[in-house]
């Protein structure tokens, strides 16, 4: 993960969400954002039923 861009990182991580990815996946993305201090620049995308 250590390649990928911030916003690459973040791209991802939204889209892992909306995809409902692996939530070990979605776990891993979140804390390499946590490590790059940028989990308050995405919002987690509201899930409509």
């Amino acid at each position: 993960m250590n390649q990928l861009s911030d916003e690459l990182l973040i791209e991802a991580y939204e889209k892992a969400l909306r995809l409902q990815l692996n939530e070990d996946f979605i776990s891993l993305i979140e804390e390499e954002l946590k490590h790059r201090s940028l989990q308050e620049k995405c919002m987690k995308p509201a899930i409509t039923l």
